[in-house]
Formats: structure tokens, sequence, C-alpha cells
């Protein structure tokens, strides 16, 4: 029997580049790519409402292991999906044509300790 299709909280972002995103979070798996490894959070995005496409945000496990190494804190779950979602929100300000692009974004040592203080962390 085919597991039935999970219901979705569809929200909106207007962003600085004057688009006004739908999205909706898709799922989350452990992944590993090349010799990087972490966690994936997919988002379904759309701009028209009518073509949805994902967008794949993999946080990297050494960025968390190394603001481990500094800070003593460990993310928690829900933290850790915060700066997946904090990063999607960067992309939707900074990428013109985000549907266009679809690009794979990256939480990483250039952009966490940006992302975790926007959230307080």
């Amino acid at each position: 029997m085919p597991r039935p299709e999970a219901v979705r909280r569809v929200k909106s972002y207007s962003a600085a580049t004057g688009y006004v995103y739908q999205y909706y979070f898709y799922e989350v798996e452990k992944i590993r790519r090349g010799f990087s490894s972490g966690t994936e959070y997919v988002y379904m995005v759309s701009a028209n409402r009518q073509h949805a496409f994902p967008v794949r945000i993999l946080v990297l496990q050494d960025a968390l292991k190394k603001w481990f190494a500094r800070t003593g804190q460990q993310l928690t779950g829900t933290e850790e999906y915060a700066v997946a979602k904090m990063r999607l929100f960067q992309a939707f300000d900074e990428i013109e044509g985000l549907a266009a692009h679809a690009p794979d974004l990256f939480v990483d040592d250039s952009n966490l300790e940006t992302l975790l203080s926007q959230l307080d962390l």
C-alpha cells in the first residue's frame, strides 16, 4: 500500500529581490557527497504558485564539529533545522531568479557563524 501524502504547511516569504516565494519543508536526510557529509534539508519552493522546485541545503558536519570545538555547544536538531531555514531565506534575498538556478546551498565554515548570530545562538 502506498504511503499517504503528508499534509504540508505552505508558507510565504517576501524576498529582498522582489519575489514572494511560497515554500514548504519536504524532507531531511543524512547524506555523504564526496568527502563531505552532513544533513540535507529539502524545501519545495515556488515563485509563481504553479511550478515548485526543490532547494537543497546541506549542513556540513565538519562545520558543526568546528563550531562545537570553538564554543563547547552542540546544536540540537531544531537549531540545525533553523540554520538551514535561515540559509534558505538568505538565498531568497540574494539570488535573482532562484527558480532558474535551483542551486544546492551549503551551511559551512564561511556562513555558519552569521546564520547562528541571526538566531541569537
